[in-house]
């Protein structure tokens, strides 16, 4: 493969106007169908099978149908004592269908722009030629759908990727920005835990690559992302159905409330209409959050969406609010994790060449990056590779031996490793392990590999049969403001605990640059899931980061997993959360996310209740005019007529009002439960008790004005 021959990279669409001017008519174009769609939804929902899945509204929908037949024949539920009725009952009729309007426009809006983000994605999914290499070797080029798991293809630059799968031959850059947003190519390489996973969708831009498909048609990456946006309008999470059943206690309480008055108003010789006790029970029940309850929830999912994050349901951003404890991997997580053979530190009086040919024999099949710089070093330290390849065998990398190597012709073995597993090898064949003759460890292996240590960087040992030559250094990065970030989710009472595979002098100095609380060093998969289970035995809900395979199982454990977009398919099929950039600095974000979820469906509940207090002042007078008791008339509005009037007219108005917010979320700070209690109550509560009294006497104002009081 000659990277030389490939198609030169096209100009950025950014120099030509036209292209712009074509972007911002396809934006027009887009906005123009989605609110054709909110339109079309809101009145969708007004069918008896959807309106019923909100219990509130549909009482209000039941209310309107009411109202409605009032006003064609008002004397169906009674005599008639009021002047004008038709009139009155067709306002009532007007502002009730105006409030399940509104309601439904909510839901369809959050809805909506879940929709037009599943057609985005959909976009980007379509039908391309790929080049499937057969079993003889030859290219045969067919349909992307019909590409199944196992499948060779081929790509060059240019090229559609054309199905999710993993690299086994090649290096280039790939053109992500389809499903991550982000402009900047992404290096994919074969041999690597985190860079050989590409998606079906995105485009090389660079050199080419051979790749094995790893998804079937209609199960890969943004297949399963259409789906779990698709989805976030028919799921409802926990919190969402207790708070639904409460509101339908609430609801059917005031109904009972309601449906006792005309006995206590009989007794005072105030009758009371049907479309009067009407107005009074869709006053009282909490119609503002009933009507925003799913746009909220909804909007919680979308916001996950704009931060390049994909939930799997609403259950887990929910979750994201409540965590206690975030346990990450370091490589590739805290740090980049690209480790990088940084210098070679020779003991035990063998020279520079003779460790650069030893770790130069003990990488020779590694094809990990890690494994390839050791080689590049190597090789600039003037070292070869003499022995024929067909007759050694590799040893790869497992979690258990911690080491990896090859066996060379004539029985000898090179291998590198962390510390303890190159020292218990050289041991095992006999060798000093570095140590005196009083079995102790040299003071000469101990300074070389504390010195890598204490600089964060990770130390390998590398031997040849029992004798160890020295050290590797690898060095390690920490993310830039990692140490921040982590400081921001102290502030909001969430621990944060670093796993790693190094030795605990490296995991100390790396734990200490990146600001967490707490270090577990020689971690295995086993000890990452133990930590996670010892956590969540405790109560505490705990969410893991990471991107590679030996990641998964405590991924899956964890309340709240979350992978790199760059990491292995197994990382990203046991986690219920990915992050299409693989920020872990966006750690912050998950966490306020869910936590702003959660304030929002708190303040504007609290905000609903409150206005009902209001509400309820307003239409008393209506019960008790005619028993003298105008007193109670706190308000002084005009007549039970404009009472009724301006109450309902504030509770349809205040839906749209907001909706802006329920969608934007209330502000977060990262303050503790109980500030932000005091903080909601204060605002929302206090607020929603003096803003219908302002609202309400200013619409009386305007209702006798035009003269329908």
């Amino acid at each position: 493969m000659n990277s030389a021959t490939t198609t030169p990279r096209p100009k950025s669409p950014r120099s030509r106007p036209s292209d712009r001017r074509q972007k911002r008519k396809k934006v027009r174009v887009s906005t123009k169908l989605l609110y054709t769609r909110v339109i079309r939804d809101t009145f969708i929902k007004l069918y008896p099978k959807y309106a019923i899945q909100n219990p509130v509204m549909f009482l209000v929908w039941l209310a309107t149908t009411t109202t409605l037949a009032a006003t064609i024949y008002p004397p169906l539920f009674g005599p008639v004592t009021q002047k004008n009725p038709q009139l009155f009952n067709g306002l009532l009729t007007l502002i009730l269908f105006s409030t399940v309007i509104f309601a439904n426009f909510a839901e369809a809006l959050a809805e909506g722009r879940g929709k037009a983000q599943a057609d985005a994605l959909r976009s980007t999914r379509s039908e391309t030629i790929a080049k499937k290499i057969v079993v003889d070797g030859t290219i045969t080029e067919i349909s992307s759908t019909t590409l199944k798991q196992g499948d060779t293809v081929y790509v060059v630059a240019g090229d559609m990727i054309p199905a999710d799968g993993e690299v086994i031959l090649g290096i280039a850059s790939v053109d992500e920005s389809a499903i991550t947003g982000e402009s900047a190519p992404v290096l994919k390489e074969s041999g690597s835990d985190v860079s050989s996973s590409v998606t079906g969708g995105t485009r090389i831009i660079s050199d080419e690559l051979i790749i094995r498909i790893t998804a079937d048609p209609g199960k890969g990456f943004i297949d399963r992302m259409i789906d779990l946006v698709e989805g976030a309008e028919c799921t409802k999470t926990p919190n969402e159905i207790a708070l639904t059943v409460l509101l339908a206690v609430l609801t059917t309480a005031f109904f009972i409330v309601v449906a006792t008055l005309p006995v206590f108003a009989y007794y005072v010789k105030s009758p009371v209409s049907i479309p009067v006790l009407i107005a009074l029970l869709v006053a009282l029940i909490p119609t503002t959050i009933g009507g925003l309850l799913s746009a909220i929830g909804i909007a919680g999912m979308d916001r996950v969406a704009q931060f390049n994050l994909i939930a799997t349901s609403g259950r887990v951003v929910e979750a994201c609010g409540d965590i206690n404890t975030l346990v990450l991997d370091k490589t590739g997580t805290i740090t980049l994790g690209n480790r990088l053979a940084e210098a070679f530190l020779p003991i035990n009086a063998h020279s520079m060449a003779e460790i650069a040919n030893v770790a130069l024999g003990a990488s020779i099949f590694d094809d990990t990056p890690e494994g390839k710089s050791i080689v590049r070093l190597a090789e600039k330290c003037g070292a070869k590779f003499d022995i024929d390849r067909k007759k050694c065998q590799g040893v790869e990398f497992s979690a258990t031996t911690r080491m990896s190597g090859t066996n060379l012709p004539g029985g000898h073995e090179v291998r590198k490793g962390a510390v303890g597993a190159i020292k218990g090898f050289v041991r095992s064949r006999r060798g000093s392990s570095g140590a005196s003759h009083n079995g102790n460890e040299t003071p000469e292996l101990v300074t070389a590999y504390e010195a890598v240590s204490h600089q964060g960087g990770t130390p390998l040992l590398v031997c040849l049969d029992n004798e160890i030559y020295g050290v590797i250094y690898l060095k390690d990065i920490v993310k830039p403001g990692i140490h921040e970030r982590f400081d921001q989710l102290r502030r909001m009472g969430v621990r944060t605990v670093m796993l790693t595979g190094d030795n605990r002098i490296t995991a100390s100095v790396i734990a200490k640059e990146a600001g967490v609380d707490e270090f577990i060093a020689k971690a295995t998969p086993e000890d990452k899931v133990s930590i996670i289970q010892r956590e969540q035995a405790e109560g505490k809900v705990v969410a893991m980061t990471g991107d590679g395979t030996n990641d998964a199982l405590a991924l899956a454990q964890a309340d709240v997993g979350i992978a790199m977009n760059t990491g292995t398919k197994s990382a990203k099929e046991a986690a219920n959360m990915v992050d299409l950039d693989s920020d872990p600095t966006k750690l912050v974000d998950i966490v306020s996310i869910g936590k702003q979820l959660l304030i929002t469906r708190g303040a504007l509940t609290i905000f609903s209740i409150a206005n009902d207090i209001a509400k309820y002042f307003a239409i008393i007078p209506v019960i008790f005019a005619a028993a003298n008791l105008n007193s109670l008339n706190i308000m002084k509005l005009t007549s039970v007529n404009s009472a009724i009037l301006s109450a309902l007219i504030y509770n349809a108005l205040i839906i749209p009002a907001l909706i802006p917010l329920a969608l934007k979320g209330v502000k977060f700070r990262p303050w503790t439960a109980n500030q932000l209690l005091q903080r909601n109550i204060l605002i929302y509560g206090l607020g929603g008790v003096i803003v219908p009294f302002i609202a309400i006497k200013f619409i009386d104002m305007l209702i006798t004005f035009a003269g329908l009081a």
